[in-house]
């Protein structure tokens, strides 16, 4: 295997996780579900994303499908986080960071996937953003919440920085794993930064959020 297709491996199991983690702590939160609905939510968060990507470079089956991994690690996060979710105080906080992690990871892995697969940049850095959010976006609709993805402006955000730095490190020749590993630094920082500050992007000139 490549150092680039091991750096991408790594990068999308490691999001896979923390997305499920963070799918099923919210179930745990928002949600009346057993652990059919806490996994199979945590499931739907760590794979929706890669799912469309896969779809749209015409990648199929999908590497949900073709690889085991996938979704044993998706499973074992969502298990992970019913056995041992009700044992914190304040579910919140790590929600949030699990999200920002997972966001991060998917933005630089998604965007590896598309310059594998020969895409131009603006695609590459599309496919980094649609893997990023897109399984937050299928968690937030099955639990009945306005998707993030619409209402803050730093969650799309920062997966667009983070797909822009890899993608744009990646035409200068730069070394894969060091620079996958800044691009999701920046989108993690800048989603904190968001939610530490309260900070979206501009809203329409007298909706009631701009005013």
């Amino acid at each position: 295997m490549s150092t680039a297709s091991s750096t991408f491996l790594v990068l999308d199991l490691t999001g896979t996780f923390a997305f499920a983690l963070n799918g099923a702590l919210t179930a745990l939160r928002v949600a009346r579900v057993d652990i059919v609905g806490v996994v199979t939510l945590g499931m739907c968060t760590a794979l929706g994303g890669g799912i469309i990507r896969d779809i749209l470079l015409n990648a199929l089956p999908p590497a949900t499908f073709s690889d085991w991994r996938y979704l044993t690690v998706a499973a074992g996060g969502g298990l992970v986080a019913f056995v041992f979710g009700g044992h914190l105080n304040r579910l919140a906080k790590p929600i949030l960071i699990l999200d920002a992690a997972g966001l991060s990871l998917f933005a630089v892995s998604g965007a590896l996937k598309g310059l594998q697969h020969g895409v131009g940049f603006s695609q590459a850095v599309i496919l980094g953003t649609i893997t990023a959010v897109g399984g937050g976006t299928l968690r937030d609709v099955l639990i009945r919440e306005i998707p993030s993805v619409l209402t803050s402006g730093l969650y799309a955000i920062p997966a667009l920085l983070g797909a822009v730095v890899v993608v744009a490190a990646d035409r200068l020749g730069a070394a894969d794993l060091p620079i996958s590993i800044a691009a999701a630094a920046v989108c993690f920082i800048v989603r904190m930064l968001g939610i530490r500050y309260d900070l979206d992007a501009p809203a329409p000139p007298g909706s009631k959020r701009g005013a």
